[in-house]
């Protein structure tokens, strides 16, 4: 892919791999008012305990019965974790001693069409404001809101299309005011190469106030078709998957902005989501390859050497979300009870604790 726009990134903005200082714990904010039932088709496979307790007899689970937990946000000090519930709207708080999670706020979300509470940030300061940034499906949009304490959720960037499919997005923060947003192209391919659409684009948002009306943002890589995750490295570069084309791909954006051509590409399309980046090393999770993948990466150049390992094959099932919680371990979600074809387990979806050997380390 050609070199896209420049984006001021900040490298002061920590890695997903660096420890991040304690703070209080999150103060439980009170569910706003709940949104009307949906009357699409888009409600099969209900948890089965979703408000007791849950036991998994896998001492790697640490939270099962959620209703397909798409996106992860490490808390700082790495004893919990924030989860969205795609369909629910639900954000809960799970736990590393394995304690019942909790409810932190629920976020009336269109969850039809692959859409619905689709990813979590936090704010750069969150341990002074305690705000969580989202991006969110509605009946007639995608947008990004904020989440105050004690507060409803308030709109940040509206407007973004919304269509029949590939309304996944992601977003993570590049400095204290800004946020780099991923859209899918909302099922018109188009739309990802139009330059004046939002749609289907790796977009810098430097306006984080809020508003219901739509806000420019810089393009920083077009021609994106299903959107997969962002994540953070330790040198101010961002790490990007998509599928475009029915191909599975990886990009680096370099911390000046530019984007060079894929990294690595998956033409098996193994069904890129979330990753997570340390010094050497970016761990994506699979869904349709129901898999981590772990790929070396070389950290003068950027460059992938050699063919990605994968670990926790057929274990947990569709992996989405995942977050480092240290250089030598990251907690990531599933979706087996998304469509199409929901195969859950009794106590799907979950959150696991896994330990990955460093990529090129010999494993299967």
């Amino acid at each position: 892919m050609a070199a896209g726009g420049c984006a001021r990134f900040d490298e002061s903005v920590d890695s997903p791999f660096r420890p991040a200082p304690s703070v209080q714990p999150l103060e439980i904010l009170p569910p706003p008012p709940e949104a009307p039932e949906s009357d699409t088709p888009d409600e099969p496979t209900p948890p089965p305990t979703a408000d007791s307790s849950c036991p998994d007899p896998d001492p790697a689970v640490i939270a099962g019965c959620l209703d397909i937990a798409t996106s992860i946000a490490m808390l700082p000090g790495s004893e919990s974790a924030l989860v969205a519930e795609r369909r629910t709207g639900r954000i809960v708080q799970v736990y590393r001693d394995g304690r019942e999670p909790e409810s932190v706020i629920t976020i009336p979300v269109d969850g039809s069409a692959d859409g619905g509470l689709l990813d979590l940030a936090l704010s750069p300061t969150y341990a002074e404001d305690g705000l969580i940034y989202a991006y969110i499906s509605t009946s007639s949009d995608n947008r990004v809101v904020r989440i105050a304490r004690g507060d409803t959720p308030k709109p940040v960037l509206v407007g973004l299309p919304r269509g029949s499919r590939n309304n996944a997005g992601a977003i993570a923060f590049v400095g204290r005011n800004e946020l780099l947003v991923l859209t899918g192209d909302a099922g018109s391919p188009a739309a990802a190469a139009d330059p004046s659409s939002q749609a289907g684009k790796l977009l810098l948002l430097s306006d984080l106030s809020i508003s219901e009306q739509s806000k420019p943002t810089r393009v920083v890589m077009p021609g994106i078709g299903r959107a997969g995750g962002l994540c953070p490295g330790i040198d101010g570069t961002m790490w990007v998957t998509d599928t475009t084309g029915g191909i599975d791909r990886l990009h680096r954006v370099g911390s000046d902005g530019v984007v060079g051509v894929p990294v690595w590409t998956w033409p098996d399309a193994p069904g890129v989501a979330g990753c997570a980046a340390g010094e050497s090393d970016v761990v994506v999770a699979l869904d349709a390859g129901r898999a981590l993948a772990i790929l070396s990466i070389d950290p003068q150049t950027g460059v992938v050497g050699t063919a990605p390992g994968l670990i926790a094959q057929n274990q947990y099932g569709r992996f989405s979300g995942i977050a480092a919680a240290s250089p030598s371990e990251v907690w990531v979600t599933t979706v087996n009870r998304d469509e199409p074809n929901p195969t859950p387990a009794p106590t799907d979806d979950r959150v696991a604790i896994i330990v990955p050997a460093p990529a090129g380390s010999g494993r299967d």
